[in-house]
């Protein structure tokens, strides 16, 4: 599967079926020596109007990835995989 593949489907969380937002709004951390996808760094909600300046991430495994369908990331996130 190619990366421009993965764009605009919606990321899920299996545990609670919560949806994290679409993939284009995501960032990857690829390791440089083998290629591999480490991490997705998603973008936190904020509340508030402005949120000016810095940017949040909640930075979650690649192994967490349990299913790539037509429209949707699957994941199954718990507190030890998510890491900020």
């Amino acid at each position: 599967m190619r990366l421009g593949e993965l764009n605009g489907k919606d990321i899920i969380n299996l545990s609670n079926g919560v949806k994290l937002g679409p993939v284009g709004n995501c960032d990857l951390l690829i390791d440089e020596n083998s290629g591999k996808i480490e991490y997705l760094l998603i973008p936190s909600r904020r509340s508030g109007f402005f949120s000016l300046g810095e940017k949040s991430y909640m930075k979650i495994s690649w192994d967490s990835v349990r299913k790539i369908g037509p429209d949707a990331v699957i994941l199954e996130m718990d507190s030890f995989n998510i890491g900020r």
